[in-house]
């Protein structure tokens, strides 16, 4: 019942996006839902792109203050939010095996930068994957875009989970690191929804690549980490809250 991203961007008005972001998270917290999906914040690039009402704007700087308002009001009510698609989705058809292929100034200057304000001015508890690929690397193994950028360059310190599953692929630069084992690399933390195909399929990969030498102890005890440090401060914010006992 609450306005699309298009619509809530004709407004241009980051605190009036905060106030719908803090309905929002009022009304999931009294649902008992810890994360709110959402913003979505992709580049309007083409008008195939099947979330066109789900993204804010074509413009990067305008796409960037409504999110951090928008999280900043959703996080006020102890509700995280996980900003999406990170990164370059630009169309719906085969989203899943599409590669949006550009140089990195293109990137940096397009496709980044609603993100880069975002996680900079509100601190998203979490930030969704894309499906497609970006220069031939699916968004969910891209080790530049979670470890490089979003956590070295822009001091993130949430966790990052896929979209829905993951596509099978070997690190191209490790031998022993496939599939999840790959994605934990990369510092992607959740697999989402908790199994690596629609058939509900586990993926032993990460054990098996621990136990051949490929992902090591401490990046599987970063990745617990990053996703510990979420559901600690919840209940934090609940207790104080009352909430819940702390």
């Amino acid at each position: 019942c609450f306005p699309a991203g298009c619509s809530a961007a004709a407004s241009f008005d980051p605190d009036l996006a905060r106030r719908e972001g803090a309905a929002i998270g009022r009304e999931a917290r009294a649902f008992g839902v810890g994360v709110v999906l959402g913003p979505a914040v992709n580049i309007k690039r083409s008008p195939l792109c099947g979330r066109n009402f789900e993204y804010y704007s074509e413009d990067p700087v305008l796409a960037g203050e409504l999110a951090a308002g928008y999280i900043n009001g959703v996080q006020s009510q102890g509700v995280g939010t996980s900003i999406k698609h990170f990164a370059a989705n630009s169309q719906e058809y085969r989203r899943m095996s599409a590669s949006s292929d550009m140089t990195e100034r293109t990137l940096r200057e397009i496709y980044l930068p609603a993100f880069e304000t975002a996680v900079k001015k509100s601190q998203p508890w979490t930030v969704m994957c894309s499906y497609n690929k970006i220069n031939g690397v699916w968004s969910h193994y891209n080790y530049d875009l979670r470890t490089t950028i979003l956590r070295g360059e822009w001091g993130y310190g949430g966790s990052v989970m896929t979209d829905w599953w993951e596509r099978p692929s070997a690190d191209p630069d490790f031998e022993n690191v496939w599939d999840s084992a790959y994605r934990v690399r990369s510092q992607v933390d959740v697999l989402m929804p908790g199994a690596v195909d629609r058939e509900g399929s586990p993926d032993p990969s990460v054990l098996e690549s621990y136990h051949k030498g490929g992902l090591t102890l401490a990046e599987l005890q970063r990745g617990a980490k990053n996703v510990l440090g979420n559901i600690i401060k919840r209940h934090y914010l609940r207790s104080i809250s009352g909430e819940v006992q702390p």
